[in-house]
C-alpha cells in the first residue's frame, strides 16, 4: 500500500489549519481545533478534530503527573467548531464572536494527550447578531462532553 493510499482524500468542506485561521480571530495558545473534517450548509452541521497532545501548555499544571484536558477548553474547542459553522456564512465574514450563554453542559468521560476530539455542532438558530447550537465531543466514538452553547457576532472594533 502506498502512501497515497493510506490518507484518505478531504472530504468536500474540509478545511486544514490554514484555512481556519482565515476564518477565526483565535491564535495560539487558544486555536483549539485542528481541522474541518465537513461542512454541510443544510443542516448547518460541522465536524471537526482536536489532536490532544502533551505539548500544550495546559497540562503543565492540570494535572502535574495526572494530564486531563481542562473542561473549560473541551468546550472553547466546540465553541470554535461552532464559530468557523458561523463564520464561513458570506453574511458574517470578519465577525468577532462573544461567549453569551452555555446549558446542558455534561462531561462524560476525560480527555488526555493522545486522544483525538471529534467534534460536532449543529447551529439550531441563527439571526443577524445571535447563534445558538448544539454540539458534542466524542473520543474513539464515545461520548466525552455535550453542550449547548449561545454566541453574539460583533462587529471588528475600527483601529
Amino acid at each position: 500500500m502506498t502512501e497515497d493510499e493510506k490518507t484518505p482524500a478531504p472530504a468536500p468542506g474540509a478545511i486544514d489549519i490554514r484555512g481556519i485561521m482565515d476564518i477565526v480571530p483565535h491564535r495560539y495558545p487558544f486555536l483549539l481545533i485542528d481541522r474541518i473534517l465537513e461542512v454541510n450548509n443544510e443542516g448547518p452541521s460541522l465536524v471537526a478534530i482536536k489532536n490532544v497532545t502533551m505539548n500544550e501548555p495546559q497540562f503543565m499544571g492540570h494535572y502535574p503527573g495526572l494530564p486531563i484536558m481542562p473542561g473549560v477548553l473541551q468546550i472553547e474547542a466546540m465553541a470554535q467548531a461552532a464559530v468557523v459553522l458561523l463564520l464561513i456564512q458570506p453574511q458574517n465574514k470578519g465577525k468577532i464572536p462573544f461567549f453569551t450563554g452555555l446549558d446542558g453542559v455534561k462531561f462524560r468521560r476525560q480527555i488526555v494527550p493522545g486522544d483525538q476530539m471529534r467534534i460536532e455542532v449543529l447551529v439550531t438558530h441563527h439571526r443577524a447578531r445571535a447563534a445558538k447550537a448544539e454540539g458534542r465531543v466524542l473520543v474513539d466514538g464515545e461520548l466525552a462532553v455535550e453542550a449547548k452553547l449561545t454566541c453574539m457576532l460583533g462587529d471588528p472594533q475600527s483601529e
